[in-house]
């Protein structure tokens, strides 16, 4: 789901914190749609490149839960953070 003029609320992928969400947004990551369409080498760079992070994409699969909510779909985690169970 796009917000409004502005990018998607990437807390609503497990394991994305403010602290990722804001890492992402400083390597251009901005929607839904962009993470669902990395390929495993695009995966294999963003998971080398989080500081302190690293493997965090793969561990949590965020390209599969950035395809269900590109589409306008929920996760079970996703649910949780928009009934104010997470943040």
């Amino acid at each position: 789901m796009r917000l409004e003029g502005g990018a998607d609320d990437f807390k609503q992928i497990k394991g994305v914190g403010p602290k990722m969400e804001g890492m992402l947004n400083g390597m251009g990551f901005y929607h839904f749609d962009q993470v669902a369409a990395w390929s495993d080498q695009e995966v294999a760079w963003v998971d080398a490149n989080l500081e302190g992070f690293k493997g965090r994409v793969s561990r949590d699969n965020w390209v599969e839960q950035a395809k269900v909510l590109a589409e306008g779909g929920e996760t079970e985690f996703s649910k949780r953070v928009g009934d104010g169970g997470v943040y």
